[in-house]
C-alpha cells in the first residue's frame, strides 16, 4: 500500500522536476549543479540552517579546546567545508584545515574568512571525504563534519579516514539530518521526495541511519543525540549530533 503510494508520488515530484532530469540525462545538470546551483542553494539553506541548529553547534563545540594536542596547540580538521558556516564555533587561534570535494564555494568561504579571523587557516583541500591521503595520520585534534555524511559515496570509508587522520585521543564532531521514524510520516515524504532530492541536491540521500554507521565504526567513546532541526518545506528534520573519541 505505501510501496504504491511512494511510486506513484515519486512519479509526480518527477514530473514537476522533469527539466532537471532532462539535463541530467543530456550530462548538463551535474556541472551546473556543482558550479552554480549547489553552492548558492547551500548557502541559502545553510543561513536558515544555521539559525536553527546554533545552540545545537554551540553545545557541540563549546568543549573543543579539550582536546588540545600536546603542543597546546589544537588543529581541525574540517570534511566537507562548503562555506565555512562552523568557524564561528571554534575557538581563537585553533589552527584549520579545510576539504570539500567540490571547490566552487570561494565566494561564500572568503566571507566566513574574512568575518573569523580568530582563526589561523592552514590549507584548503579538494579532496573527497573517503580519500583524505594528503592529510598525515595522527596530525590533528579534532575533525568536524556537518551535514557531509548525507552526500559521501561511502559513509564507512569517510569514517575509517576520520579515525586515521586523528591523532589517538582526539574527537570527531558531527551533526547530521538521518532517516525518520520508519512508522512515520516524515520518513515517507523522505521516501516521495528521496530520488527527485538526490538528482537536485547533489547526491544527498535522505534516508540514511547514520546513528548505525558511527556505531560500528572503532571509536572508543560515542556520544549521539538526536535532536529535530526543522526547516520549513523540506523532509530534513531529524538529526543528530555528538562526538566520537578515538
Amino acid at each position: 500500500e505505501a510501496g504504491a503510494s511512494v511510486l506513484l508520488l515519486r512519479a509526480c515530484l518527477a514530473l514537476l522536476a522533469l527539466p532537471i532530469y532532462l539535463l541530467s540525462f543530456l550530462g548538463m545538470w551535474e556541472p551546473f549543479c556543482r558550479k552554480v546551483f549547489f553552492p548558492f542553494i547551500l548557502d541559502k539553506i545553510c543561513t536558515v540552517h544555521d539559525k536553527k541548529s546554533k545552540k545545537h553547534k554551540q553545545e557541540l563545540f563549546c568543549n573543543l579546546l579539550d582536546f588540545r594536542g600536546p603542543s597546546g596547540e589544537l588543529k581541525v580538521l574540517e570534511i566537507g567545508t562548503g562555506s565555512g558556516s562552523n568557524f564561528q564555533f571554534y575557538p581563537p587561534g585553533c589552527r584549520v584545515t579545510c576539504t570539500d570535494i567540490n571547490p566552487n564555494f570561494q565566494q561564500s568561504l572568503s566571507k566566513n574568512m574574512k568575518k573569523n579571523q580568530h582563526l589561523h587557516y592552514e590549507r584548503f583541500l579538494v579532496a573527497a571525504a573517503e580519500d583524505l591521503h594528503q592529510v598525515p595520520s595522527g596530525s590533528v585534534d579534532a575533525v568536524v563534519c556537518t551535514l557531509v555524511l548525507c552526500s559521501v559515496h561511502s559513509v564507512s570509508s569517510t569514517l575509517k579516514e576520520v579515525l586515521r587522520v586523528l591523532r589517538p585521543g582526539g574527537a570527531f564532531y558531527f551533526l547530521e539530518h538521518v532517516a525518520a521514524e520508519h512508522s512515520s510520516w516524515k520518513y515517507f515524504w523522505q521516501q516521495v521526495c528521496y530520488p527527485t532530492w538526490k538528482l537536485v541536491f547533489a547526491g544527498c540521500c535522505l534516508t540514511r541511519e547514520l546513528w548505525k554507521n558511527l556505531e560500528e565504526a572503532k571509536f572508543s567513546e560515542l556520544k549521539i543525540k538526536h535532536i529535530s532541526v526543522a526547516l520549513p518545506w523540506t523532509p530534513i528534520e531529524p538529526h543528530i549530533v555528538g562526538c566520537g573519541v578515538k
